[in-house]
């Protein structure tokens, strides 16, 4: 027996415990190698429903497991020369910079309808990948105002994942494709170098607040990085239209997950009057 970091649920180490975090960390590697996100959106409410962990503590956890994920990632990505690796730098730090303001500002302000107004953008984003089917062979060029739309894009990024809570690479990888006009690999590859020093960043911080299970976080990113060059190879095969079909439903899955979590916090303050 072993009590997590935050002392917020008592985790046994028993072998189910085990299979669980691998099962999770399976299913996490894939879809981060399929579409380029971190995989917090398996992760979390994994951890929360099967394992009991309050959702600090899985939110600190998912994000420690995402950096030998994303590393693999990246990897396999680059390997066909699918990372725009100076865009994914420039990203990273207008993330980090964006994510200590949303920290900062999400102790200051309503967000209920910033998450509805983030679910209308989720939707409008869907429609654009049934329109905008950016070309396998585009490139994507630094020139002095790409590179400050970049900027700009990695500090909203960073304020939107502190304020909601949620992954970059739901945000990076539509906006390199229809803003930037990058190929779906090319996004997704460089989404996921984005996420390497961010995930770090975020996880030095909850290491100080104990907001995570180390334990957890190796079996769960150790498992991740056995699927995720599996989830990147069939992305490669994957036909551009049919990827974004596939990352629609996705984004359609993680808006009607914001929306239910919404809707029952709504009800639970309405009971609490």
């Amino acid at each position: 027996m072993g009590e997590t970091d935050a002392g917020a649920a008592v985790v046994r180490r028993t072998p189910k415990f085990v299979f669980a975090c691998i099962g999770i960390g399976l299913a996490a590697g894939l879809l981060s190698g399929l579409f380029g996100v971190g995989g917090g959106t398996v992760i979390v409410p994994m951890l929360v429903l099967l394992l009991g962990f309050d959702q600090r503590l899985a939110s600190g956890t998912s994000l420690a497991a995402i950096v030998p994920t994303a590393a693999v990632g990246v990897v396999s990505y680059a390997v066909h020369g699918s990372v725009a690796w100076i865009a994914g730098i420039i990203l990273a730090v207008g993330a980090v910079i964006g994510a200590q303001i949303g920290t900062w500002l999400l102790h200051r302000m309503s967000v209920v309808v910033l998450r509805w107004a983030f679910i209308a953008f989720l939707g409008v984003v869907v429609i654009s990948l049934f329109v905008v089917i950016p070309s396998r062979d585009a490139q994507l060029d630094i020139t002095w105002g790409i590179g400050l739309a970049l900027g700009a894009t990695g500090v909203v990024t960073g304020i939107l994942s502190g304020l909601l809570g949620v992954g970059g690479g739901i945000i990076v990888v539509p906006a390199l494709m229809l803003g930037f006009g990058t190929s779906d690999l090319v996004a997704k590859g460089t989404s996921l170098l984005m996420m390497i020093p961010t995930a770090i960043s975020g996880t030095v911080g909850n290491m100080r607040r104990n907001n995570v299970d180390l334990v957890t976080a190796v079996i769960v990113g150790v498992a991740a990085c056995t699927t995720t060059a599996v989830g990147a190879w069939i992305a490669s095969l994957l036909n551009p239209f049919v990827a974004n079909v596939l990352f629609a439903l996705f984004l359609v899955f993680i808006a009607v997950q914001m929306a239910m979590r919404l809707l029952r916090e709504k009800k639970a303050r309405e009971a609490a009057r």
